[in-house]
């Protein structure tokens, strides 16, 4: 296929190649891969300014994506594409594979940097997803550091720097630039230019911008980045959003407030912290759902509710495909179980062919996990309705997922259906989810209201 690059696509290629460091902040669907890919093949065999390159990405994209797209393109044929993924000799066979790019999965970054110590051979390293290693304590993050001195150029692609606030792009600049922006230290750049928000007497939960802090911070990293919205280039058909309410059953809704009641009242509101929180509400997620894990991991199903919804509007679709996203194990063998019998083509995604086969129209209900699905994947030949079977917090998983049929090349407007209980934990991610704030923040804030409803409740 012969790549014709839109005017903005061309102004990021030119920035690739004349710059060292570059964080290109594209939203979804603006084509991030196949414009490092040119730049890249560009740099390689007629410039001669690189010779070896890796790239690190979520597993799923590893896998495909970027050797896929290699191969789509007429003037990519010469790059030679290896993943290096899977048990460790495979790994290191792969490593020694003569090719131009490597592409291993984030995990495997702490492992790659101690098989090769002193000795680091890529002088061109691609980051995608970018927002991975928002994170200046994890391992991915710190390995990396270790080598950036050994790097000449290196590359940054993400469509959500910054999910959670702009806390998030301190570690992604620091690989960047290695601290010459925002600051050799996270604790010094946030106490630079955020203050204390959400607390209690012992901990601080998040933090906001200080009063212009955020003008501040996009002027010093203006020149060393480039971000670009969807709507502003794209001619994307229209999204609807629709929420379809689930009412539990007599039945279902008290055993949903007895769980929830006794979970909660064994919270004190005024200790409580992010990793209980965490806890909590993914049980009532759970619940929610219809079943939940108990103490031996074994599935308990508590109620039909939403399956009985989600079948319901699987058959309102009338035939037209949808990708389902669930959000539990249990879930998925609910789903798979009450689907065993309808007659539709179900399949769960779990590698290459099942995008393919999709895309082919072979499917009718594709079953995945958001996390799964958040990166790399072009699903918007295969159908234009997405279903929320199970919601989680993340606004930045709920994005990218939505974005794998709300993308270039969809022709048809784009449905998203949510799955929420009424009255149930469903309803406080939805309203985080619309609100765009923080996950912790949202959190944290809609367990306190839910604590406090039940107490008052438990006094009455």
């Amino acid at each position: 296929m012969k790549f014709q690059p839109h005017a903005y696509q061309r102004y990021c290629i030119n920035r690739l190649l004349t710059d060292s460091s570059l964080g290109l902040f594209l939203d979804m669907g603006l084509g991030k891969t196949v414009i490092t890919l040119t730049a890249i093949n560009d740099l390689k065999f007629n410039r001669f300014a690189i010779s070896k390159v890796l790239v690190i990405a979520p597993k799923k994209v590893a896998e495909a994506t970027w050797a896929r797209e290699a191969k789509k393109w007429d003037h990519l044929q010469l790059l030679r594409v290896v993943p290096v993924l899977g048990p460790l000799q495979r790994r290191i066979r792969a490593l020694n594979t003569p090719a131009d790019i490597y592409v291993i999965n984030r995990e495997n970054v702490p492992w790659l940097v101690e098989y090769y110590r002193n000795a680091w051979p890529f002088d061109m390293v691609v980051v995608d997803e970018f927002s991975s290693f928002k994170n200046p304590q994890a391992k991915r993050f710190k390995a990396l550091t270790l080598v950036r001195q050994h790097i000449k150029r290196f590359v940054g692609l993400t469509g959500t720097p910054a999910p959670n606030g702009l806390l998030d792009l301190w570690a992604q600049v620091y690989l960047l630039d290695q601290g010459k922006r925002l600051g050799a230290k996270h604790t010094h750049f946030r106490e630079r230019y955020f203050e204390p928000d959400q607390r209690d007497r012992d901990h601080v939960f998040s933090y906001a911008p200080k009063p212009g802090a955020e003008e501040v911070i996009q002027q010093l990293i203006s020149d060393i980045c480039v971000s670009m919205r969807a709507e502003d280039y794209l001619e994307l058909p229209p999204v609807t959003s629709v929420t379809v309410p689930v009412v539990l059953d007599g039945k279902a809704q008290a055993a949903y407030d007895k769980l929830e009641r006794e979970m909660l009242l064994q919270v004190d509101e005024t200790t409580i912290d992010a990793g209980s929180a965490a806890v909590l509400t993914n049980k009532l997620l759970q619940l929610c759902n219809g079943a939940v894990y108990d103490e031996d991991k074994r599935m308990v199903e508590i109620h039909r509710c939403k399956i009985e919804a989600f079948l319901e509007l699987v058959e309102g679709l009338n035939g037209k495909p949808a990708l389902v996203f669930y959000s539990f194990q249990h879930d998925l063998e609910r789903l798979q179980r009450a689907l065993a019998k309808t007659g539709l083509r179900v399949r769960t995604l779990s590698g290459p062919q099942d995008q393919d086969d999709w895309n082919a129209g072979k499917i009718d209900l594709l079953l995945a996990h958001p996390a799964s699905t958040a990166y790399g994947l072009n699903l918007q030949q295969g159908g234009n309705h997405v279903i929320w079977f199970g919601l989680n917090w993340s606004l930045e998983l709920y994005q990218q997922a939505n974005a794998r049929l709300h993308r270039q090349g969809q022709t048809e407007r784009v449905i998203i259906h949510h799955l929420v209980v009424e009255g149930g934990v469903d309803e406080d991610v939805m309203a985080a989810l619309s609100d765009k704030r923080g996950t912790q923040d949202s959190l944290m804030e809609a367990l306190k209201a839910r604590i406090e409803r039940v107490a008052r409740e438990a006094v009455g």
